[in-house]
């Protein structure tokens, strides 16, 4: 079932299906990385440890879904997810914070940011990953004017 909903969803987007991980935890990098291929194994994937490595991944390749921690080496998920937000040419990105204890804080700067889900890293599954694409897809890109 959940091919065939990779399958819709890239048909309705016409585009390749990407996913950027940003995390600086191998372990977590890899299991995020198993779930988005065992359930949509056309998805591009793209990983950066740090927010720099992510805004250079998001200024070389469309992205259509962030897997997002929020404890990362040069600052806070939700910080940039407040950031990608604000930036019209990002903010039709389906950002999901994946974290080990989500708090209050992180919750409303998520709120705040639109993020679709905030999760603890151990429920992280592939419902998350398919709603993130569904919503992805309805959001589209930008369209700049």
């Amino acid at each position: 079932m959940p091919r065939q909903q990779n399958a819709n969803i890239a048909e309705a987007n016409k585009t390749p299906l990407a996913c950027l991980i940003i995390e600086d935890s191998t372990f977590d990098q890899v299991k995020m990385t198993r779930i988005i291929h065992r359930n949509m194994s056309d998805t591009q994937i793209y990983v950066a440890t740090t927010l720099r490595e992510a805004r250079q991944t998001l200024a070389k390749y469309p992205v259509s879904v962030i897997l997002l921690d929020n404890h990362l080496p040069d600052g806070l998920g939700a910080d940039f997810a407040v950031e990608l937000a604000e930036l019209k040419i990002f903010s039709h990105i389906a950002v999901v914070m994946v974290s080990d204890w989500p708090t209050p804080f992180m919750w409303a700067k998520a709120a705040t940011a639109g993020v679709l889900h905030v999760i603890n890293k151990s429920e992280f599954d592939q419902q998350y990953i398919l709603d993130a694409f569904k919503h992805a897809q309805k959001m589209g890109k930008p369209r700049l004017h």
